[in-house]
């Protein structure tokens, strides 16, 4: 029987370009499983579809995605009879997401990612599993793991300093700090800055002058500027799994989503 769907995330195809929208409006795309599941199908039928020549990623409603949803009550999703128990438990959690995220970045067709209003968190992970990205004037960036008392857990750290190196990406992560469009470009994150009114036909301007190309050439050039800029991410993911986990089982952890619920600032022990 076909899995169920939902409409946590959208497809639509318009001739060689799929348009795949995060959507969850009411909540400003805040990220949770079912959105992470839903998408990682739709790019499956995407890679299946020998018609779409790029896809075009975006979010529905005021933000691409604000991060992870804060509203569930963070200790439930720590399932385990021991500490051990429950790290190891997390550690297979992460690996199986790095298996989607990872498909979805190698899917033949290139991705070009549409940012606008918020991408943080969560969304800030999913967003660089495009290769080209472009942004709203008015979009907002960071990375607020660390403030809610998380490592980040699914390669955003190794992506970032892949793209603009580990100094900046290290700026970003360590600092929490969040910051705008202009910055993004400047430090090499996003190929093209528009206006908010003019993102979304940018974006399939760009999408229908790499439709136009050869799509052999294209998904050749996109597989060997993967297979250089990503060597060793495999390995790194798999530390990373491990490193992430640990944390899932710390106090700070739970202070972290507790003031992000009630929006006071955090108090963090170290333990």
């Amino acid at each position: 029987m076909p899995e169920e769907t939902s409409d946590a995330v959208l497809l639509e195809i318009d001739g060689p370009v799929a348009t795949v929208s995060l959507n969850r409006p009411d909540r400003l795309n805040a990220w949770s499983w079912e959105m992470g599941m839903e998408l990682h199908r739709r790019m499956e039928e995407v890679a299946a579809n020998g018609d779409v020549r790029v896809v075009i990623l975006r979010g529905n409603g005021r933000a691409f995605c604000a991060g992870i949803d804060l509203k569930p009550d963070v200790s439930a999703r720590i399932v385990g009879r021991s500490p051990a128990e429950k790290v190891l438990n997390y550690y297979h959690r992460y690996r199986g997401s790095h298996r989607r995220t990872r498909f979805i970045e190698e899917i033949p067709q290139p991705i070009i990612v549409a940012l606008h209003g918020y991408c943080l968190g969560a969304g800030f992970e999913i967003a660089m599993l495009a290769d080209i990205r472009i942004a709203a004037e008015a979009t907002v960036f960071g990375c607020p793991e660390a403030r809610i008392g998380v490592a980040i857990d699914c390669g955003l750290d190794m992506r970032l300093a892949e793209e603009v190196g580990p100094a900046w990406a290290k700026w970003m992560a360590f600092s929490g700090r969040r910051f705008d469009a202009a910055k993004a470009q400047q430090i090499g994150l996003l190929q093209e800055v528009h206006p908010a009114d003019q993102l979304f036909a940018e974006a399939r301007k760009l999408a229908d002058e790499i439709a136009a190309n050869a799509p052999l050439a294209v998904q050749a050039i996109k597989r060997t500027t993967d297979m250089w800029s990503k060597r060793g991410l495999d390995d790194a993911l798999r530390f990373e799994a491990m490193n992430a986990a640990v944390g899932f089982v710390s106090e700070d952890l739970l202070e972290g989503f507790a003031s992000g619920r009630e929006k006071r600032p955090p108090r963090f022990e170290g333990k």
